[in-house]
């Protein structure tokens, strides 16, 4: 596996650095650095969406066919890693990350025309209806029921842990349209309008006070059949290849940097002079998270080898997704722990794009436990570790 960089992907990583340099305002960098999670606040999102859009960088990994930017997996690479360093927020994945590509391997010719470029535009902003309040990681037994209604589907049910709903103005959803065989084999995949009638969007507020996810209820929703991607009774097929997207990469760029942050922090001296890295249990616990993310970065460029090959990240998404959820998890503890009682005060305003409100101790504390607590979901969200586990066991080592 070749990982070096040639003097044509060196000359790339100039561009995208005077690029960032050019167009990454303050205002942005402080929207990302606020944002306890993965999905950064509308507007903010929307803003650094069209800076991308007229560069023409908005979808990095879509084929430049269908309006990506036809990158290879080095340049993607180094785009993400420099974007990371920084500190530039990151696109909604929903729409770009994780519905376009789906589309371009599976959606219609019809589909791909008229969404693809409102997805590139950010005139269609999606969320996922995925998990039901009974239905999670188990995803095959959904009961979200769409019943035959001529040239439509009527819809009844609710999806929850919906990221970004009460933005968004589509969804791709997963229903219920035959329960008389296998769970799988009566799951369709349908793209909706936000706006249909009979749907309502609750919110779910997380501990740390954050709006990011709600609960969707669907009273007699109809959808065109032709909104329906691949065929009827078959979405399983659909939803697993873009599950692939939504699990594939680590984000070994993104730790390195909260490493380097968690580093700074344990450099600061007390009233005592002592540091936190003169304490040997905690800088053994920062040299463990290096080995780990190295680890990750290395399990990173495997995948990107294969898919340099032409497939598709596979079932080693299973193992980005569940590596990338543990090392976030013990990164936002390490956090807390170097913080001590300076991250406990809940500063919301503090943490506001544009506020002139000082943190109480530093500056890391105003995010430490929002991240935390927003964080604790990501071993559950996406699939859960202990499904990611079982795929890992099938499919990639054959037990």
């Amino acid at each position: 596996m070749d990982i070096s960089f040639s003097p044509e992907h060196e000359a790339f990583r100039a561009e995208v650095k005077d690029f960032l340099a050019r167009e990454l305002t303050d205002e942005l960098k402080q929207a990302a650095a606020f944002c306890p999670g993965s999905f950064l606040d509308y507007e903010y999102n929307m803003a650094w969406h069209q800076v991308l859009y007229k560069q023409g960088w908005v979808a990095p990994a879509w084929p430049k066919e269908y309006g990506g930017t036809g990158w290879d997996l080095m340049q993607r690479y180094i785009w993400t890693t420099e974007t990371t360093l920084a500190g530039a927020p990151t696109t909604a994945p929903m729409g770009l990350g994780m519905c376009g590509p789906m589309l371009i391997g599976h959606g219609s010719e019809a589909q791909k025309n008229y969404y693809l470029p409102r997805i590139l535009s950010g005139e269609d902003y999606w969320c996922q209806g995925y998990s039901e309040p009974t239905s999670g990681s188990d995803l095959a037994s959904l009961k979200l029921k769409a019943d035959s209604d001529g040239d439509e589907l009527v819809l009844n049910g609710s999806k929850i842990w919906t990221t970004h709903a009460h933005y968004a103005n589509r969804m791709f959803i997963l229903v219920r349209t035959d329960d008389s065989g296998k769970p799988q084999q009566g799951i369709t995949f349908l793209l909706l309008d936000m706006d249909s009638p009979g749907i309502t969007v609750k919110p779910i507020i997380f501990a740390s006070g954050t709006h990011e996810v709600n609960q969707v209820f669907f009273d007699n929703v109809r959808v065109p059949k032709a909104n329906i991607v691949g065929q009827e009774n078959q979405g399983w097929t659909v939803a697993k290849y873009l599950l692939e997207f939504e699990r594939g990469g680590g984000g070994a760029a993104r730790f390195h940097s909260a490493l380097q942050r968690l580093r700074g922090l344990a450099q600061a001296t007390d009233d005592a002079g002592q540091t936190l890295l003169d304490d040997a249990a905690f800088r053994t616990k920062l040299d463990a998270a290096a080995v780990q993310i190295e680890a990750i970065q290395f399990t990173e460029f495997r995948i990107m080898a294969a898919i340099s090959k032409g497939g598709s990240p596979g079932p080693e998404s299973s193992i980005m997704k569940t590596m990338g959820a543990d090392m976030g998890q013990y990164l936002s503890e390490l956090m807390v722990e170097a913080l001590a009682f300076y991250a406990s005060p809940h500063q919301p305003d503090a943490r506001s794009v544009g506020q002139n409100v000082p943190a109480m101790g530093p500056d890391a504390g105003v995010t430490a436990f929002p991240r935390y607590f927003n964080l604790r979901a990501s071993s559950i969200a996406g699939g859960s570790n202990e499904v990611q586990r079982n795929i890992m066991a099938k499919l990639v080592l054959g037990l």
